[in-house]
C-alpha cells in the first residue's frame, strides 16, 4: 500500500524554520516529522512505499531520504507551482494508476492512530469513495467556567469537546474512484470532500487518541514536551 504525504505549503507560521526546509523537515527532539510519520505509516499501516508530495525546497527532502527510508521506497511528485491538496495528490496518483487504496496524510500530524484499524473500517464501508479520520475539537484557549451569578466557579485548560469533531488531515482513498473528483488545482477539503457528502460517499473513522499538529512554533513546542513527558513515563 501506498501512502502520499502532503509536503507542499510553505510553513509560513513556522519561520524562521522553514526559511531554509520544507515543513516534513522541521525537527522534532531532534527528528524530522516526517521520519515520525514514515515509521508510523509503516508500523501501523502496513505501508510499502512512500509518496512526498511537495513544492518547496523539495530537494532538501530528496538529499535527507534519497529514494529509500529503513528500506521504504521513498519518491517525490513535485509541483512546479502549488497545487493545492486535492491537485497535490492528483498529480501523485497520475504516476502510480492503482486500484488500491491510499494512505494520505497531511505533513504535519503525529498520532498513535492505528491505522490498519481505519484502512479495515474503510474496505467494510463497501465501495466507499474516501475515509476521513475526525478527532474532537479541542479549544486552544482555556474555558472560564461562571454560574448564574457570574461567579467563576472553575478553569478548564484547552478542554476537548468530544461531540464537536474536526478533520484530522489522514484519509483513504479508493485511488481509482476519488480521481475522477479531484481538482487538477485546489484543496481536497474544499473542492472533492463537499461533493462526496452529496453522494453519501464520505465515511468519518473518529479517533479519541493521541493525535497532534505541528502548524506553529508553539505547537512544536507542546509536541515536544507530550513526546518527552510519554518517553519519560
Amino acid at each position: 500500500m501506498r501512502a502520499i504525504i502532503l509536503s507542499g505549503g510553505l510553513g509560513m507560521r513556522l519561520r524562521p524554520l522553514t526559511d531554509d526546509k520544507p515543513k516534513a523537515l522541521i525537527p522534532v527532539n531532534g527528528r524530522p516529522i516526517s521520519e515520525y510519520q514514515i515509521e508510523w505509516l509503516v508500523k501501523q499501516g502496513g505501508v510499502d512505499a512512500v509518496t512526498f508530495a511537495c513544492g518547496y525546497k523539495w530537494e532538501r527532502l530528496k538529499d535527507h531520504f534519497g529514494s529509500k527510508y529503513e528500506g521504504v521506497p521513498i519518491d517525490y511528485s513535485v509541483e512546479e507551482e502549488p497545487l493545492g491538496t486535492g491537485g497535490g495528490i492528483k498529480k501523485a496518483l497520475s504516476k502510480y494508476p492503482s486500484d488500491d487504496l491510499l494512505v494520505i496524510t497531511n505533513g504535519d500530524i503525529i498520532t498513535d492512530l492505528p491505522l490498519k484499524r481505519m484502512i479495515e473500517s474503510h474496505r467494510l464501508g463497501g465501495g466507499i469513495s474516501a475515509s476521513m479520520l475526525v478527532v474532537p475539537y479541542r479549544s486552544r484557549f482555556g474555558v472560564v467556567k461562571i454560574d448564574k451569578l457570574r461567579m467563576i466557579r472553575d478553569f478548564d485548560e484547552k478542554p476537548a469537546f468530544p461531540d464537536v469533531w474536526i478533520n484530522g488531515g489522514i484519509y483513504i482513498l479508493d485511488s481509482k474512484r476519488i480521481l475522477k473528483a479531484l481538482p487538477d488545482k485546489g484543496d481536497i477539503e474544499r473542492e472533492t470532500f463537499p461533493k462526496l457528502v452529496t453522494h453519501g460517499d464520505l465515511l468519518s473513522y473518529p479517533y479519541y487518541g493521541e493525535w497532534n499538529f505541528v502548524d506553529s512554533l508553539k505547537d512544536l513546542s507542546e509536541l515536544e514536551q507530550t513526546i518527552q513527558t510519554r518517553s519519560q513515563a
